[in-house]
């Protein structure tokens, strides 16, 4: 039977959720509070000639987006111009610079290079996480989560041991390398899964395979040209889209969503989608109602705020990769500085994006477009003063691994983007910026659930539920509700699409 459909945010599990609820004939509306689709990746422009992609940088799990556009017959190649990143991206250290080859056998070169028998390991090690990523990002990961019993499968029992779901990414890391960079190289895709790497599950070595081994991308146009693709195929199913509408409220009656007050206004639907941040979303109901008290939310492990720099220079700059990692010091005292200590690291490590070593539509001719970003803890204080000391600690070792001078001096944009600003933007809960860390505790039916276990048309979907965070898990999360909110309803597009 067909349904109205609310979809509240267009980030991209809403996107996501819009076009699997569309597509199988539901009548679909997704509220959005910004003026354009994204999310947290979102993209803004400048008058002199700056185009900044807000949130996601990073091109990875190629087939997995793919997977969205195939569902609905289509392909990514049908949007987006993607252009492989070679090097992928470069580690400095505080004694020497990686940088990570495109070409497999030139990453395993490397390898061996850095560590006598290294290359033979890397291939045990991504035979590995290639298992890990073809069960995990293809069964693993695409459940609802209700219960531990969806996992009583065959396939999955007889994988279980192969996902190493019980050890520890550190430890595993080690049991193939013990050159301290290379565990770093191998450690640095978990960080932003939002714990260090002690503590997410072995399984997750599936993202070294998921971006090392299939490549790291970058769609011409930048990131948001992804929203926009994702964005027009929910269009085509159907879903119509409002954007500066702030759902400030959820009516229920009978245990169940009557309306939702949008900009003042009463709208009634049949089920509700929400992509918004998990938490406000429950604030939006009366207490009673809500899934979680504000204890649950206090006890959880969340992923990192950040501290972005969004910059443009008038002139180009050398030595500098599209992809940079500044790791020249301690990984575990910046990432105990976020979850312990809760303070400002004394050492960070931070990253830089240039996408305009690979585009030049992204500057002005001859100019350089620059993001800085540093993980944070959350709920921190970062007034402007505070961001500032980051930023010329950020800049000072820019200019020393570029060997370039004064570059303060040669900006000519500049704009910082904090805790504060998620929580302004997004609702994030405290200015989080990638979701629930993926600890064990926190994997898969221990997440958040999907639906809200009190009103029975209200769902959940994004950053903050299952798989978890990331580009790829948050276009699942919006297949996997979607399918939930049609409640499997057979209809020709979607017999496909699901």
């Amino acid at each position: 039977m067909k349904k109205k459909i609310a979809i509240i945010g267009s980030g991209f599990s809403g996107l996501s959720a819009a076009a699997y609820a569309a597509a199988a004939g539901n009548e679909v509306h997704v509220f959005e509070k910004h003026r354009v689709p994204g999310g947290r990746a979102r993209q803004f422009t400048t008058d002199n000639g700056y185009k900044f992609d807000m949130g996601p940088s990073w091109y990875w799990m190629p087939d997995i987006i793919n997977g969205f556009f195939q569902d609905f017959g289509k392909d990514v190649h049908d949007y987006l111009n993607l252009i492989p990143l070679n090097p992928q991206f470069e580690m400095i250290f505080s004694d020497e610079k990686v940088a990570v080859p495109e070409n497999y056998e030139e990453m395993r070169a490397l390898f061996e290079h850095m560590e006598v028998g290294a290359g033979a390991r890397l291939d045990d090690f991504m035979k590995a996480a290639k298992y890990k990523y073809e069960v995990g990002m293809r069964d693993f990961v695409r459940k609802p989560c209700h219960s531990w019993s969806e996992f009583i499968s065959p396939k999955i029992a007889s994988s279980a041991f192969r996902l190493d779901l019980l050890s520890g990414f550190r430890k595993y890391v080690k049991k193939y390398f013990k050159n301290p960079k290379l565990i770093s190289l191998m450690e640095f895709p978990v960080i932003f899964l939002g714990a260090s790497p002690k503590k997410i599950p072995a399984l997750y070595s599936l993202m070294n395979f998921g971006g090392y081994a299939l490549g790291t991308w970058y769609p011409k146009g930048g990131f948001f040209e992804l929203v926009k693709a994702m964005h027009s195929v929910a269009e085509e199913q159907g879903a119509v889209f409002h954007f500066d509408q702030n759902v400030e409220k959820i009516t229920c009656t009978d245990e169940t969503v009557e309306s939702l007050l949008i900009n003042g206004q009463k709208h009634q639907f049949d089920a509700v989608i929400a992509s918004s941040d998990y938490h406000h979303t429950e604030t939006l109901l009366p207490e009673h109602l809500r899934n979680y008290p504000e204890s649950y939310w206090k006890a959880r492990t969340f992923a990192p705020s950040c501290l972005i720099y969004y910059l443009g220079f008038k002139e180009r700059i050398p030595n500098l990769k599209h992809h940079t990692l500044f790791f020249e010091n301690d990984l575990d005292e910046h990432i105990d500085s976020i979850y312990l200590d809760k303070k400002w690291p004394e050492k960070p490590l931070f990253y830089a994006c240039c996408p305009s070593k690979t585009e030049d539509g992204v500057a002005p001719e001859g100019h350089e477009n620059i993001f800085l970003l540093m993980p944070l803890a959350l709920g921190i204080d970062d007034k402007e003063e505070t961001r500032e000391v980051y930023f010329k600690q950020m800049m000072a070792r820019l200019e020393k691994h570029t060997g370039s001078t004064g570059l303060i001096d040669k900006l000519d944009y500049k704009r910082s983007y904090c805790v504060a600003d998620f929580i302004s933007d997004y609702n994030a809960y405290g200015g989080n910026a990638y979701g629930l860390a993926n600890t064990l505790s926190q994997t898969a039916v221990w997440k958040p659930s999907i639906r809200n276990k009190k009103i029975k048309n209200l769902y959940y979907t994004g950053q903050l539920t299952v798989p978890g965070p990331g580009v790829p898990p948050a276009i699942i999360s919006g297949k996997i509700v979607a399918s939930e909110v049609n409640n499997l309803v057979t209809h020709p597009t979607y017999e496909k699409a699901v």
